[in-house]
């Protein structure tokens, strides 16, 4: 198997380094095709890589940047004022052939804002979109916007979905449904934006649309792309994010309260384990920034080191599937 070079913005991210450095170490060990560029401050990095066995440091380089994009500095204050930012020397790294993707767990926006302005999007696309994968009944639902775009236009929605649906095929689902989220699935419901998305989404070619799909009918696995604003986007994922941890937490107080209750929860605890892995957020954390000249996954600012590590695994899924090429030969079909 060729090798797959990825470059981890090492710097960004709430807990800084460590827990990076760390689920890099980890998908270093679990991927032997995997080389790791960590970017960041030399010192700070070759710390904590100390010890590390040879076979996994021949595949791991550091790379110097000397600034570091706060999480709540503005977008253009990362594009003009930090050219030797670690997010935009990773970025250049994959500009430049010199890896086939980044990862970074930094300010969303400067990220965006870098990624445009250094990799450019693919012909026919205005913007970014990002998708990450939803846990449903029947399996997983590709959602998107996450919070890129805040203000879309129908136009810009039917080419979430566009991209979205090749997003999916990628992955492996034949025909991808695709919806658009909305309050109701009546034609009459909806904003402007969303009315007019839906009539072009109507006349698309090769497009498996199956028109407006609600909150509940995402998690029932009506869908297999979901479409929406990044606002809309943003808030269902952290939403979502909040409510399993709530429910796995409820569930654990409620069987240590009295005999009876821990004796049924010795019983069902293995079943309940399982089922917090498959729906804990870490497991699903790395979102795509599909419509770009290249592969950039953001991490959740918050993920722990597998949170990290599924970023990782999300670059590695689209290195071997080549999905900025694979969308630039639908998008042609579909979009110019």
């Amino acid at each position: 198997m060729s090798a797959q070079i990825i470059a981890i913005d090492a710097m960004g991210g709430d807990f800084g380094p460590r827990s990076i450095v760390q689920a890099s170490i980890a998908c270093l060990s679990a991927t032997p095709s995997l080389h790791l560029t960590l970017v960041g401050q030399p010192s700070l990095l070759e710390d904590l890589i100390a010890g590390q066995s040879a076979a996994d440091r021949s595949r791991l380089q550091v790379v110097a940047a000397s600034e570091v994009i706060g999480m709540d500095e503005r977008p253009s204050q990362a594009l003009r004022g930090k050219p030797d930012s670690s997010m935009r020397v990773a970025l250049e790294l994959l500009r430049d052939g010199k890896a086939q993707a980044c990862v970074s767990a930094g300010n969303t926006g400067a990220l965006m804002a870098l990624s445009r302005y250094v990799l450019k999007t693919l012909p026919g696309v205005d913007r970014p979109a990002m998708v990450a994968a939803i846990p449903t009944q029947t399996g997983y639902c590709q959602l998107l916007d996450l919070g890129a775009n805040v203000d879309c236009s129908a136009e810009h929605l039917y080419q979430f979905a566009v991209m979205g649906s090749v997003a999916a095929q990628a992955l492996g689902v034949y025909r991808p449904r695709v919806a658009l989220l909305n309050i109701g699935t009546e034609d009459i419901k909806g904003n402007q934006q969303v009315k007019l998305a839906a009539s072009l989404l109507q006349n698309a070619r090769g497009l498996n649309y199956i028109g407006f799909v609600e909150g509940d009918g995402l998690y029932r696995g009506e869908a297999d792309v979901v479409v929406c604003d990044g606002f809309v986007g943003n808030i269902l994922l952290k939403s979502s994010e909040g409510l399993a941890t709530m429910i796995g937490a409820r569930i654990q107080a409620l069987f240590r309260q009295g005999v009876f209750a821990r004796m049924a929860g010795a019983m069902a605890m293995p079943l309940l384990k399982r089922l917090q892995a498959d729906l804990a957020p870490a497991r699903h954390n790395g979102a795509s920034f599909l419509g770009l000249q290249g592969i950039v996954i953001k991490s959740h600012g918050s993920a722990g080191v597998q949170g990290f590590q599924s970023a990782i695994q999300r670059a590695l899924i689209e290195i071997q599937e080549d999905l900025p090429q694979r969308l630039h030969g639908r998008l042609e079909d579909l979009l110019l």
